[in-house]
């Protein structure tokens, strides 16, 4: 269910939290949605317990998702009102991407801005 790449240089616990988000996106996990325990996941990914709850600290800072002692953890019921926020997260990642991307095959910041622009105008323009 959740994606990790172990040969990724963007740590595990980024991943997970990653991987969350991006379900809750798709509308796979949804509000009230019960994830599996710490352990669980732990056991289940083969990873040290410490970083799937790396991950459950941060998911719970950002409002994604919330710990009811003694019930579990879960899909944040508000996350509606996040999702805007959690699309806009995931955008500036995939745009950091394409920044490296694009520095990589020695485009210019103006280059690569005036790309954007011939694409946003073609979208909005062509519809």
């Amino acid at each position: 269910m959740f994606k990790i790449d172990m040969r990724s240089r963007t740590p595990i616990y980024e991943q997970i939290i990653d991987s969350i988000k991006e379900l809750v996106v798709k509308g796979v996990l949804i509000p009230g949605e019960r994830l599996p325990s710490v352990r669980d996941m732990a056991k289940e990914m083969t990873l040290n317990p410490n970083t799937v709850q790396k991950a459950y600290q941060e998911l719970e800072r950002q409002g994604i998702i919330s710990t009811l002692r003694g019930k579990g953890t879960f899909i944040s019921e508000d996350i509606q009102a996040n999702n805007k926020i959690l699309k806009r997260s995931q955008l500036m990642e995939e745009l950091k991407k394409l920044v490296v991307e694009a520095i990589y095959l020695d485009l210019s910041k103006d280059e690569l801005i005036d790309y954007i622009k011939d694409i946003y105008d073609d979208i909005v323009i062509k519809g």
